[in-house]
């Protein structure tokens, strides 16, 4: 059997110091294949404007001219899985606006490169043929729950958060006005959530089943949004939807 084809992928970052470091990171993972690196946006949009491609790109977010986030709203469609790389935390929710694939913080350690890549992976793969365990359920008469956003302490009241979705290390949990971004992994937030209104529908989602407003070839709507019910959830999902 032949070996799986490597991702290939593309950097740009304005400090050299951070550029050498992702590409020697990049060299020693064995599913990425280097194919060009940038000190600045301006040149990685002319890369793709004359048909250059590419499945992943690692950008920085702060660059003169153009930045990390400027370059992914006006890439060319379709775009490349996005990890944005930056020394700053503050640019989490316009990252998770732009549906990136992850966001990794300076600087940036090997372990928490491969998890990056990890995600890109499994982002690309049929999901698995079994949903995650159980988790054990909050208790049923509460309504709400607290959560750590920007180092305050922030409720979240059931009956206004549409659905949970995960983005690495992050959550982002989107209400009916906001979107609010906490550091914590989507198990942890499933293991606090009642399942009297919540349920797992994707690897990378929670929904709240009683905001659902149409189901649509394995899709709910929330409203504009839209959340995937991935295979290995589908079953459990719809036997449970017939009984709401």
């Amino acid at each position: 059997m032949a070996p799986p084809a490597k991702l290939t992928c593309l950097l740009v970052d304005d400090n050299e110091m951070n550029r050498l470091t992702l590409e020697h990171l990049i060299e020693l993972t064995p599913e990425l294949e280097l194919v060009a690196s940038f000190a600045n946006a301006v040149d990685c949009l002319a890369f793709f404007r004359d048909g250059g491609r590419v499945d992943v790109a690692f950008l920085d977010i702060e660059m003169p001219l153009l930045s990390g986030l400027d370059l992914v709203r006006i890439l060319p469609t379709p775009q490349p899985d996005i990890i944005l790389v930056t020394s700053h935390r503050d640019f989490a929710l316009n990252a998770f606006e732009l549906n990136v694939t992850d966001y990794v913080v300076k600087p940036v350690e090997f372990p928490r490169f491969l998890q990056a890549v990890e995600r890109v992976l499994k982002r690309r793969q049929v999901p698995a043929s079994q949903p995650e365990s159980t988790p054990v359920p909050a208790p049923a008469n509460e309504q709400h729950l607290f959560v750590k956003v920007n180092k305050k302490m922030v409720r979240v009241n059931y009956d206004e958060l549409l659905f949970i979705e995960a983005m690495s290390d992050y959550s982002v949990l989107v209400l009916d006005k906001q979107k609010l971004i906490v550091y914590s992994t989507l198990k942890s937030l499933e293991e606090r959530l009642p399942e009297s209104f919540f349920a797992r529908v994707h690897r990378s989602y929670i929904v709240n089943t009683r905001r659902i407003d149409v189901v649509e070839d394995h899709t709910l709507v929330f409203g504009k949004h839209e959340v995937p019910v991935s295979k290995s959830y589908q079953e459990a999902f719809y036997r449970r939807l017939r009984g709401i």
